[in-house]
């Protein structure tokens, strides 16, 4: 495995104290970021990259229509060209890119650890992939797939910079949920209930809920009441304004290793976390409610074992 050197530019200072284990921040279009990735010995970024539309990262972000297809190509037309922009900023001398932000794209080429984030929070939906290498870690992210945050950090400051893509955008508004804050629901429940709410079929609920109360549980362990669990199965379906799904990849090797997932769900108060389990042969789900500090305590296992 290459070393990566993420250390900061000949020509800025060297930082000192608590500054040194800052992350590092730059806003790059998707030109810049193409770019610096060339002049990186053509490292490769960890979504495809084709011609510039808005398909181009329809298996990231999500698809497209013909008419934002269009507004994408636009907007990638009227952005400044790479080289001059990064030139401007400092972070272009010539063919010599910037060494922090080089090593950065590096390490996004050659990590032996993934985690991919998508994110959908009420009309918005963001996209970040973290990649870590020893004591490292670098990350991007995008929102729109123009405009792209790579920073890069010690290994150290990982908790807090996965915190912020659980963090909630201000137009989400937090409310009050009918869903407790912890459940524990077989899966196949979970499961009819969102394709009847799929179908439109609410009516199928109370059915539901009356077939399955038996195999569900409140936080203290004791049944839920027909009527109450067809309540929280409402509020599970009806209250849903967006989803978190974090993957791990072991990618150390030649062939990528996954070695877990972390769901939530996002409720009217806030998120919630789906946690699968077996009851005997039965697959169960707990639903807990958590918050964004809680995405790095739900990945460290899954991270502790991929490092082992």
């Amino acid at each position: 495995m290459p070393t990566i050197d993420l250390g900061a530019t000949p020509a800025s200072p060297e930082p000192a104290g608590l500054l040194a284990s800052l992350p590092r921040r730059l806003t790059l279009t998707l030109p810049e970021l193409r770019l610096a990735a060339e002049l990186t010995d053509g490292a490769p970024l960890p979504f495809e990259v084709g011609a510039p539309r808005a398909g181009v990262l329809d298996s990231r972000l999500g698809r497209s229509t013909g008419e934002d297809e269009a507004a994408y190509a636009a907007a990638l037309a009227a952005l400044p060209e790479p080289d001059a922009a990064l030139s401007r900023r400092g972070l272009l001398r010539g063919d010599a890119l910037d060494e922090g932000l080089r090593g950065a794209i590096g390490l996004l080429a050659t990590p032996t650890v993934a985690v991919d984030l998508d994110v959908s929070a009420g009309r918005g939906r963001a996209k970040a992939w973290h990649r870590q290498a020893g004591g490292a870690v670098a990350t991007l992210a995008t929102a729109d797939g123009i405009v792209f945050e790579l920073a890069w950090f010690p290994v150290e400051r990982w908790g807090e910079e996965l915190a912020r893509a659980a963090v909630l955008p201000e137009e989400v508004v937090v409310a009050r949920s009918v869903v407790p804050d912890g459940l524990d629901l077989p899966y196949e429940l979970l499961d009819a209930a969102a394709e009847a709410a799929r179908s439109g079929r609410g009516d199928l609920l109370s059915v539901l809920a009356v077939e399955h109360a038996a195999g569900c549980r409140g936080a203290d362990g004791a049944p839920i009441p027909e009527l109450e669990l067809l309540g929280v199965l409402q509020g599970l379906t009806s209250e849903c304004r967006g989803r978190l799904r974090a993957l791990v990849a072991d990618v150390s090797g030649e062939s990528t290793d996954v070695a877990g997932v972390v769901s939530w769900l996002l409720l009217a108060d806030g998120w919630r976390s789906l946690r699968p389990r077996h009851v005997g042969s039965v697959g169960h789900v707990t639903v807990t409610r958590v918050a964004s500090p809680d995405l790095a305590l739900a990945l460290a296992p899954v991270l502790a074992e991929v490092a082992r």
